[in-house]
């Protein structure tokens, strides 16, 4: 099987590549800077010789887009728009004009698209999108809007013999270097650990290993067509997440910050407090109902696996 993985040069797209190359399919990657002979050069808004790759593939798998780990500037929260949906819009014409376009083309999303909210948890069929919360810095309305604009990029596209879905992904957490869960664990080590802001604030998630057997399950899975949560099924309050992943690292204690602590930790990480503060209690729904059976569905346990692989200096 041949996939493509246009912007599969950051943590998740490590992922997939190791994983999907592990298994014996041929991965192409799609990069503004190029390494080997696997990696094909694009800008991620122009065609160009990198939509070959995509006529005659198998599979595209787009993860294209601004890293959300910045301070959310105009400028920035400007980039994050521009790159998610340029990236979809090109990567549409190109599945649209190939001669044998791939079956399936999966587009990164987001679980940010759904409300901040602590009464329920978000589903695909009745979650509520955020956008109108009252309670909420205004700007976090930005990158719901940005999350809408990304996934209609993708159902604008004309590829009637390319079946789209979009991953309405949480937080991956693997133990690579540079990725959410070093950064984390690195704060918990720190004696930084403790709730943030109260801790109330519901925190999504989803273990690499189960998030590549989600990404292997619709690529199969020819009845699953448009958005999918990719979270696994018990998203918890942040204060019991931070406790959890405490206790994988054998750290008894963790300072508790307040929402201003936040602000400058933030700052100082040059980060948003949006990532930290924003109640993402989502759930996968449309998952369950196919049948898919997580093997990582609790955060300790899998907090304790993410752990001991780390510790092992192994993926």
């Amino acid at each position: 099987m041949k996939v493509v993985i246009p912007g599969g040069t950051g943590q998740v797209g490590t992922i997939l590549d190791r994983a999907l190359t592990a298994r014996g399919h041929d991965v192409v990657v799609l990069t503004r800077a190029p390494r080997g002979d696997r990696q094909v050069y694009w800008d991620g808004t122009t065609p160009g010789d990198w939509v070959r790759e995509i006529d005659g593939s198998d599979v595209v798998i787009n993860l294209a887009g601004r890293s959300v780990s910045c301070r959310y500037t105009a400028e920035n929260l400007e980039a994050m728009m521009n790159s998610r949906v340029e990236s979809a819009r090109v990567v549409g014409d190109a599945i649209a004009a190939a001669a044998r376009p791939p079956r399936v083309w999966l587009q990164m999303s987001t679980a940010t698209i759904y409300a901040h909210r602590f009464d329920a948890a978000n589903d695909e069929r009745d979650g509520l999108l955020g956008g109108d919360e009252h309670d909420v810095p205004g700007y976090w309305a930005y990158s719901v809007r940005i999350a809408r604009n990304w996934e209609a990029a993708q159902e604008r596209a004309v590829t009637p013999h390319t079946r789209k879905v979009a991953l309405r992904s949480a937080m991956v957490m693997s133990p690579d270097r540079g990725g959410v869960f070093d950064v984390l664990s690195w704060l918990v080590r720190l004696g930084l650990g403790g709730p943030v802001a109260g801790g109330r604030q519901y925190v999504s998630w989803i273990h690499d290993h189960d998030f590549v057997r989600v990404v292997q399950f619709l690529i199969e899975r020819e009845d699953l067509a448009g958005a999918v949560n990719v979270a696994a099924p018990e998203p918890l309050p942040q204060r019991e997440f931070i406790r959890h992943l405490r206790t994988a690292w054998r750290m008894p204690v963790g300072l508790p910050a307040t929402s201003g602590m936040a602000e400058i930790g933030a700052f100082a990480l040059r980060s948003d407090t949006e990532l930290l503060l924003k109640s993402r209690r989502v759930v996968p729904g449309r998952l369950a109902e196919a049948g898919f059976t997580f093997d990582h569905p609790r955060w300790r346990a899998a907090a304790a696996d993410l752990t001991s692989r780390r510790r092992r200096g192994g993926r």
